[in-house]
C-alpha cells in the first residue's frame, strides 16, 4: 500500500487522485490470514567511492537517495540525467552527484584491504570485517559461502522510533506511518539471503529484538522458516529496568532462535535462569619429593640424586647421577656454579624423587616439570604432572594454553559444561549491557561513544550453546555493530583452544548528531572528514583491533580480567582479522580479464580464508598463483596447465582451484586431471552469479 500512496501523490487530478484514495482505503481494511506488511519502493545504496560516468544510475547528494536519475553524458563538469520517475532531463554538476546501487540490480562486489591486525602469525585463522551495506555483503556471501555458514548471530536496529535505523538513507521515525511494515520489509531482503547462507542440514539463525517488533519478527521468521524449529528467550540485560510511564518497567529483551536442521542446544551446567558459580578447577601438580611410609632413600637408592639449579639465576642446570646407599651427599662434586637440590625433608630426612633421572629428564623436555619461588637457601619447590593429569591433556580435558618462561606447560581445565538444560528466561548478572556492554567500550574507545552495546558475556553465552561442540565453526554478523559478536567468538576460542571463525558486516554511518555537527563544518557523506567517524572506521574497527591487541585506541594496555576464561584483558587474543570495504566492479573489465587484482581477497575468502591474504602489487598478471600457505591456486594463463597441474598436485594442502577460460570443455578437461577438492571457472562462475541478482 505503500507503494500505491507514493504512485498516488504523482496524480495530478486532484478529483481522480481522490476517487482512488477511497478505493484503496476500502481495499486495505480487507484482512488476511497472517503477516501482512508493505512492499516499499526497492531500497538504494549511495556509493560515493563509484565514479560517476555516462550510463549510471544516480542521485542527488543533498537528494532523495531513491528519486534516482541515469547519466546520459558529461560535459565539462555537468552530467545530463533522465530523472528515472518523470523521464524529465536535467542538469546537474557532476559533484553533486552520488552513484546509487539499487536492490534488485546486478552487483559485481570484491573487497578492498583497509587495514588488518595480525596478533598470531603462526595461525591459519582470519576472521573479517566488511564495511558495506548489509544487503550487497550478504549478496557476495551467497558466492563465497552457500549453504555453509553454522551460525547467523544478528542484532538489528529494534525499530523504537527514535531514529535508530534508515530506509532509503532516511531516518525512520515514530512518525512515520509505514515504520513496521519498512522494518519488515528491510529485514525480509536480508533474511531471504541469510537462509541461503545457512546449512540446511545443521545450523541457526538468532535474532535479539525488543518488544517494538517482536511479535511481527516472529511471525516473518515462521513464514520464512516454516520447516524450522523457532524458540524466544527472554534475557535481562538491564536489571536496573528502563522506566515506561504508567508501565512494567523493561529490563529484559527477547532472542530468537531458528534451529535448522538437526542443530541443537548444548546442556550447561547451570539453566541460566539461576544465577550459579562456575567450580573453579585447578590443573594439579604434584609434588616430585616423595614421603611418607616406604618413601625412604634407603628404599629406592636409585631415586636419591641431585638436580642442579644455577646459583645466580636460579634455573635448572642439569641432574646428577643417583647416589650409592652409602654415598654423603655433603661431598657430591657441584657443576661450578650450582647449587644441589636433594629429595630431603625439612627435618632433614633424606626421602626419594619420585622420577628417574631419564624420565625426569623426558618430562622436563615435555614441560611436564615445574620449579617454584626461590627459598632463602637459593632453592626451589619442584612439582610435575601425574599421569593422570597427561591422560586428561591427551583427552582434551585440560588444554594448553601456553608455556612459561622455563618451558613449563600453562595449562587449564576444559570449562565442565555439566547436563542441565539452559532455560528459556536468562538472568545473570554478566548479561547486563551496562556493565559489560558500555563500560568495555569506554575503556577501548575512550571518549567514542556507541549506544547500547551488548554484554560481551551475553553474546559469548548465546553463540556458546549453539557452537560449543562445533570448534570450527562459520560465525556471521551482519548487523555488527561496535562488534561484540567476533570479541565473543575470540573468548569462546580462546576458552575451549577452538578455531571459530567469524564475519562481521556493518555499513559506516555516522550518528544523528555527528551527522549534524559535520554538515554545519561543511561535509558531506562521501567526504574523508565524514567517513572516518563512521561506525565501521570510528568505533566497530577500533574495537576490533583493540581487543585482540589488548590496548586501548591509544596503545595503553586495558586492565580488568574476562570473567569467563580468568584471562587478562591486557593480554589480548591470539587471532587475526582484515578490515575490508565491499567496492564495486565494472563486469566487462571482470570479462575481459583486467580485474584479477581486484579479485583476489574474494577468491581467498572463497577458498575458506586460510592464513593471511595475499598483497599483490603489480601491472603484470602472473600466468599463475600457487599459494600452498592459503591453500589455492589460480591459473590464468591456460598454456601454462602442464606446468600448473604439476604444481598443484604436488601440493597436497592446495584444496581450492580457479581456472581462467572461456572454454567450458576445456575447463572440463583440465580440472579432471587435478587433485583440488574444489574448482571454479573464472570469470564465468563470478559473473554468473552476480547477474541472476536481477529480480532477487
Amino acid at each position: 500500500m505503500a507503494a500505491i500512496h507514493d504512485l498516488l501523490s504523482q496524480v495530478s487530478d486532484e478529483a481522480l487522485r481522490a476517487r482512488l484514495e477511497q478505493e484503496i482505503n476500502k481495499l486495505s481494511k480487507s484482512k488476511k490470514f497472517g503477516l501482512v506488511f508493505e512492499e516499499h519502493i526497492p531500497e538504494c545504496t549511495p556509493l560515493y567511492d563509484v565514479e560517476v560516468k555516462r550510463g549510471s544510475t544516480v542521485a542527488k547528494k543533498n537528494g532523495v537517495i531513491n528519486d534516482v536519475y541515469e547519466v546520459s553524458k558529461i560535459v565539462e563538469g555537468v552530467a545530463f540525467c533522465v530523472r528515472k520517475r518523470t523521464e524529465e532531463i536535467e542538469s546537474i554538476a557532476v559533484d553533486e552527484l552520488t552513484s546509487v546501487a539499487q536492490f534488485g540490480n546486478p552487483i559485481f562486489p570484491t573487497l578492498q584491504l583497509i587495514d588488518y591486525v595480525e596478533n598470531d602469525p603462526d595461525s591459519d585463522l582470519w576472521h573479517t570485517l566488511i564495511e558495506a551495506d548489509n544487503y550487497h555483503a550478504l549478496q557476495l556471501l551467497e558466492y563465497l559461502y552457500p549453504q555453509k555458514v553454522d551460525c547467523i548471530y544478528i542484532d538489528p536496529p529494534y525499530n523504537t522510533g527514535a531514529r535508530d535505523w534508515k530506509y532509503n538513507n532516511d531516518y525512520v521515525d515514530s512518525t512515520d506511518a509505514y515504520r513496521h511494515s519498512k522494518w519488515l520489509s528491510m529485514m525480509e531482503k536480508r533474511i531471504k539471503i541469510a537462509k541461503k547462507i545457512l546449512n540446511p542440514k545443521d545450523s541457526v539463525l538468532i535474532v535479539s529484538i525488543d518488544e517494538k517488533e517482536y511479535l511481527h519478527l516472529g511471525c516473518l521468521l515462521e513464514e520464512m522458516f516454516p520447516e524450522a524449529e523457532i524458540q524466544m528467550v527472554s534475557s535481562v540485560i538491564n536489571p536496573k529496568g528502563s522506566a515506561r510511564a504508567g508501565r512494567f518497567s523493561r529490563v529484559d529483551e527477547y532472542i530468537f532462535f531458528v534451529f535448522i536442521g538437526k542443530c541443537s542446544v548444548q546442556p550447561s551446567s547451570f539453566d541460566m535462569l539461576r544465577e550459579n558459580k562456575k567450580e573453579k578447577r585447578e590443573v594439579r601438580w604434584a609434588g616430585l619429593m616423595r614421603n611418607g611410609e616406604g618413601s625412604s632413600r634407603a628404599r629406592i637408592p636409585s631415586l636419591f640424586y641431585p638436580i642442579f639449579i644455577d646459583k645466580e639465576t636460579g634455573r635448572f642446570h642439569s641432574v646428577g647421577e643417583p647416589l650409592l646407599p652409602d654415598a654423603n651427599r655433603e661431598e657430591v662434586q657441584f657443576p661450578e656454579g650450582t647449587i644441589a637440590m636433594f629429595p630431603v625433608s625439612g627435618s632433614g630426612q633424606e626421602l626419594q624423587w619420585r622420577l628417574y633421572p631419564p624420565s625426569f629428564m623426558n618430562y622436563l623436555d615435555k614441560g611436564y616439570i615445574k620449579f617454584g619461588k626461590r627459598t632463602a637457601d637459593g632453592k626451589r619447590s619442584v612439582t610435575y604432572l601425574q599421569s593422570g593429569m597427561i591422560e586428561k591433556i591427551n583427552n582434551d580435558q585440560i588444554i594448553v594454553t601456553g608455556k612459561n618462561g622455563e618451558g613449563a606447560l600453562e595449562l587449564k581445565y576444559v570449562d565442565s559444561q555439566g547436563t542441565k538444560k539452559p532455560a528459556t528466561v536468562w538472568n545473570m548478572v554478566s548479561h547486563s549491557a551496562s556493565e559489560h556492554g558500555s563500560s568495555f567500550i569506554k575503556q577501548i574507545l575512550l571518549g567514542r561513544k556507541f549506544s547500547y552495546p551488548k554484554s560481551l558475556y551475553a553474546v559469548s553465552d548465546t553463540l556458546n550453546f549453539i557452537v560449543r561442540d562445533k570448534p570450527n565453526a562459520l560465525i556471521v554478523d551482519f548487523f555488527s555493530g561496535s562488534g561484540t559478536t567476533l570479541h565473543a567468538v575470540n573468548l569462546l576460542n580462546e576458552g575451549d583452544g577452538g578455531n571459530r571463525r567469524c564475519i562481521m558486516i556493518t555499513n559506516n554511518e555516522v550518528s544523528t548528531s555527528e551527522a549534524k555537527e559535520l554538515s554545519e563544518q561543511g561535509y558531506f557523506p562521501g567526504d574523508i572528514d565524514w567517513e572516518k567517524y563512521g561506525i565501521a572506521k570510528y568505533i566497530t574497527w577500533p574495537r576490533t583491533k583493540g581487543s585482540i591487541q589488548g590496548v586501548d585506541i591509544n596503545g595503553k594496555a586495558l586492565r580488568g580480567k574476562y570473567q569467563i576464561i580468568e584471562k587478562e584483558m591486557s593480554d589480548g587474543f591470539k587471532s587475526n582479522c582484515g578490515f575490508y570495504k565491499l567496492v564495486f566492479l565494472d563486469k566487462n573489465e571482470v570479462a575481459l580479464g583486467h580485474s584479477f587484482f581486484e579479485l583476489v581477497p574474494i577468491l581467498w575468502m572463497k577458498a575458506g580464508a586460510v592464513g593471511k591474504c595475499p598483497q599483490l602489487n603489480g601491472v603484470n598478471i602472473p600466468d599463475m598463483l600457487i599459494l600452498p600457505a592459503n591453500k589455492y591456486a589460480i591459473l590464468v594463463n591456460e598454456r601454462k596447465f602442464l606446468e600448473f597441474e604439476e604444481e598443484v598436485n604436488q601440493n597436497q594442502e592446495i584444496d581450492t582451484v580457479y581456472i581462467v577460460t572461456d572454454s567450458e570443455k576445456g575447463y572440463r578437461e583440465m580440472i579432471s586431471t587435478l587433485n583440488a577438492q574444489n574448482t571454479y571457472q573464472l570469470y564465468r562462475d563470478y559473473l554468473d552469479n552476480f547477474k541472476i541478482n536481477i529480480g532477487r
